[in-house]
């Protein structure tokens, strides 16, 4: 799954999608025309931009995704790791922290999250 990348404008139509799918293609141009101020061809030239990345399909002028907001933030998250870190999130973890206090919450957060992977 990795591999997945978006512009900033690629980010905020995908987002407008993934809120509203499944859309019909001529509901998401009147859509992005109000939102964005794009003009029918931006709409599609953007959404042949996101089909070609295999993000969303439009199939009989209806859109939807093929890969989930979460899907794509979980391989941006790998990605970044991978590229930054060395994959290692307790390296990505110990930089962060070196920065920034946790609240007690974020801690009891953390160590719950830590509980229900160790459940698996």
């Amino acid at each position: 799954m990795k591999g997945y990348t978006m512009t900033e404008s690629e980010m905020k139509f995908a987002q407008l999608i993934w809120e509203k799918e499944p859309v019909s293609s001529g509901e998401l141009v009147r859509l992005c025309e109000k939102e964005f101020s794009w003009k029918k061809s931006t709409t599609y030239t953007m959404l042949k931009k996101l089909c070609d990345k295999k993000i969303f399909q439009n199939q009989e002028a209806v859109v939807t995704a093929r890969l989930t907001r979460e899907d794509y933030l979980q391989s941006k998250s790998e990605t970044f790791l991978e590229e930054n870190f060395g994959g290692s999130l307790p390296v990505f973890l110990a930089a962060f922290m070196k920065r920034k206090n946790l609240s007690g919450q974020q801690i009891a957060e953390l160590k719950d999250m830590i509980e229900k992977y160790e459940e698996r």
